[in-house]
């Protein structure tokens, strides 16, 4: 596996998918696909970077509290397009609350419906490849690649959920080993690992609920088990992430081959 954590200030886990081998024995195309977390308050380097690939595209797929909350910095010459990634898992975040109350009251339901933590975030990855909304926004995700002209930028807060399922379908799509896009999805882990650190730390000073706490550590986490979770769904209800695209996304065999064209090298 050849990706690695792009060093930009501001950017804790953003990725360049260039490098990624296809088993067709290509691989994915330098500054054309990247995956990231949030782009707020990015300094003028990053901006600069970002302007020498060429974005053509920044797709955010979080919710309006978490963009209101902290604002994507404006990358000059892309378009911006809001694409937010919700399921039925996920239905009791609101946006109108600041997301620490959301989740403050949702980790009572989360421990409810779920048990805990990891049920939970299983279950949301389940619901965003099953449920009907998020279908469409996933195939609206692919549409975009479709017809973009240059680099892309996808995010959510951490770049760790949603970000990485888009990853984890586009990535099976090119012809990425399974393995391979296992330990893409678990590089987050150790992008944000000194982040992370100083996060662990806050919740155990600032005075949170236990069940809260629980939750948020388990959110920060970007564990293997979680996209394999996500992978055997694919496999045992459509047989690949090609046949998922196809029946689920209603994306053509043609389509799929101009992926590869535009993105493989």
């Amino acid at each position: 596996m050849r990706t690695s954590k792009l060093k930009l200030k501001k950017l804790n886990n953003a990725r360049d998918l260039g490098g990624l081998k296809a088993e067709s024995g290509k691989t994915v195309k330098y500054g054309k696909l990247i995956r990231s977390g949030k782009l707020y308050n990015l300094p003028e380097k990053t901006l600069a970077y970002f302007k020498s690939l060429g974005v053509s595209a920044v797709i955010d797929l979080r919710i309006d509290t978490e963009v209101s909350e902290y604002p994507d910095t404006v990358i000059g010459g892309a378009e911006y397009i809001r694409l937010p990634l919700l399921c039925t898992a996920t239905a009791g975040i609101t946006r109108d609350k600041k997301m620490i109350s959301t989740m403050n009251r949702e980790s009572k339901r989360i421990k409810k419906e779920f048990g805990n933590a990891d049920e939970y975030i299983k279950e949301m990855y389940r619901r965003i490849l099953a449920d009907e909304e998020p279908r469409a926004t996933l195939k609206r995700f692919f549409e975009i690649l479709l017809n973009a002209e240059g680099c892309v930028i996808w995010h959510c807060s951490g770049g760790k959920d949603r970000a990485g399922i888009c990853a984890m379908l586009l990535e099976g799509l090119l012809g990425v080993s399974e393995e391979n896009i296992i330990e893409d999805f678990t590089a987050s882990q150790r992008a944000q690992r000194n982040k992370h650190f100083w996060q662990k730390i806050a919740l155990f000073i600032v005075p949170v609920p236990h069940r809260l706490r629980t939750i948020l550590l388990a959110m920060m986490n970007a564990k293997r088990k979680y996209i394999t979770f996500a992978l055997e769904y694919i496999k045992e209800n459509f047989g690949s992430i090609e046949e998922y695209c196809k029946s689920a996304l209603s994306l053509t065999d043609g389509q799929i081959e101009k992926l590869k064209d535009k993105y493989l090298e």
